[in-house]
């Protein structure tokens, strides 16, 4: 890779080890929150939900404006955006103002698929499949850094939050200074039109499903709100689809949308988010069990269950970014994404069986971290491949979105497993949670094996005859 492409990849991969940076670092201290803010265990969990919707709504818009109107300019407006999110996060002493900020925090989930739109406007075809794969395993290692970083930084006898916040302003500000002077301002703008009323029954659609995901297990999952929510999600996605048909310049291309690559790469996204999160969630809680009464788990700090049992899963995820990228190459994206999910569910399997000892938890948690970096490796040359140029923006804004809903998922699932069962006279979970919630893991990453190996052919063939599109055919398998 020159030398210019490759400082290109290494500005976008740090902007977009924001966006997970900023979606796991609250989430170790909303117990925090509560209490400075005096709120309840309800009201805080607010903190991580008004993100996710504000990134359902914002990522697959901001997308399709940076195909329109150029990615350089649409990426710098999100990254101020970004940036003024979490000064406003560092700075607030309510939680009205903190939801706002962390509202402002959520946009940031289109940097990732706008840094991948400027990559195809900008690296040569042959190295395009090795860039996209170092950007986007920044993801998984951008998550842990969250943790980690929010351990660290709230350490002390009398810790607070808002230094949390101010941490992801300075990176914001950082990147924002580097794409300003690296980013160029080349890339192809393409004719249309935003669709409004696209977006906006897309975005209905999509808080109304992550709503009730987020919050069931405070509300119930049989509960009115919740399955009022599911139902109106429903209602909204078919009237979505109802404006998209009758759209001359729809937000998505609805044929591009249930294009069978596409389809069953969005539903890998899924998968793969999921799995991320319950690792992120479990092994952070396992660790933290206190073994002296629960009977189990290490007794671990925040700081130490961060440092010593997620960052090397995160570190490793970053290392292996560049092997995903040199096998999507070698032997296609479509094999790369089974290898994952074998990977993956050998990783959890092994958490499953034995989760005694710490060495068992760490090496499982390694071998998972890099599971998930092949699939973020496979998951944008599969897209890439598959989509005309026109529309790569907010083709890879959904599969940021379907990510986004894997996480919400498998944080709801983790939650509710874990306060199914607890511990007699204990408000801690009884061991056996951890070892269905870690054998979850491994069926998850299964179907993604199934996903990948039933649902996308031996080789798939682009929609489009555009250059950049039919050069990666052959690197997608």
């Amino acid at each position: 890779m020159t030398r210019r492409s490759s400082l290109l990849t290494g500005v976008l991969a740090f902007a977009a080890m924001i966006v997970t940076v900023m979606q796991t670092q609250a989430v170790p201290i909303l117990g925090l929150i509560a209490t400075k803010l005096h709120v309840s265990t309800t009201s805080v969990s607010w903190v991580t939900t008004a993100t996710l919707l504000s990134a359902a709504v914002f990522t697959p818009l901001l997308g399709r404006i940076g195909d329109l109107y150029g990615r350089k300019p649409t990426l710098l407006g999100t990254l101020v955006i970004a940036a003024i999110g979490s000064v406003v996060s560092a700075t607030a002493g309510s939680l009205g103002v903190l939801l706002a900020g962390r509202t402002l925090q959520g946009v940031a989930t289109a940097i990732f698929p706008l840094a991948l739109s400027v990559l195809r406007d900008e690296i040569p075809a042959e190295r395009l499949h090795g860039a996209m794969a170092i950007v986007s395993g920044t993801l998984a290692f951008g998550g842990g850094i969250g943790l980690v970083t929010t351990g660290l930084l709230t350490q002390g006898s009398d810790p607070g939050y808002h230094v949390v916040f101010w941490f992801t302003a300075g990176l914001a500000v950082v990147a924002l200074a580097l794409a300003a002077i690296v980013v160029p301002a080349t890339g192809t703008r393409h004719p249309g039109s935003v669709d409004l009323p696209g977006a906006i029954t897309l975005g209905g659609a999509l808080i109304l499903l992550l709503l009730p995901i987020s919050q069931g297990h405070e509300w119930g999952w049989t509960s009115a709100a919740t399955l009022g929510c599911f139902g109106g999600a429903i209602v909204m996605a078919a009237l979505w689809v109802l404006i998209e048909r009758r759209s001359a310049a729809p937000l998505v291309d609805l044929e591009m949308f249930t294009h069978r690559p596409v389809l069953f790469t969005n539903l890998s996204g899924v998968f793969i988010g999921f799995a991320m999160f319950l690792l992120f969630m479990g092994v952070s809680y396992l660790a933290q069990m206190p073994a002296r009464i629960a009977g189990y788990g290490f007794t671990a700090s925040i700081l130490r269950a961060s440092v010593e049992y997620l960052l090397p899963s995160t570190i490793a995820s970053m290392l292996a970014a560049p092997l995903g990228g040199l096998l999507v190459g070698r032997i296609g994206g479509r094999y790369v994404l089974a290898l994952s999910g074998i990977v993956g569910a050998a990783g959890f399997a092994r958490m499953a069986l034995a989760h005694e000892a710490t060495g068992t938890v760490i090496t499982a948690s390694v071998v998972v971290g890099i599971a998930i970096s092949f699939a973020y490796a496979a998951m944008p040359a599969l897209i890439a491949a598959s989509v005309p140029h026109r529309h790569n923006g907010v083709a890879n804004g959904i599969n940021s979105i379907s990510r986004t809903v894997g996480s919400a998922l498998g944080s709801a699932v983790i939650t509710t497993l874990l306060t199914a069962k607890l511990l007699p006279h204990l408000p801690l979970p009884q061991e056996g949670q951890f070892t269905v919630a870690f054998w979850v893991g491994a069926g998850t990453c299964a179907a993604t094996i199934a996903a990948a190996l039933l649902g996308l052919r031996p080789q798939t063939r682009s929609a489009t005859t555009e250059p950049a599109a039919s050069q990666l055919v052959s690197a997608v398998g």
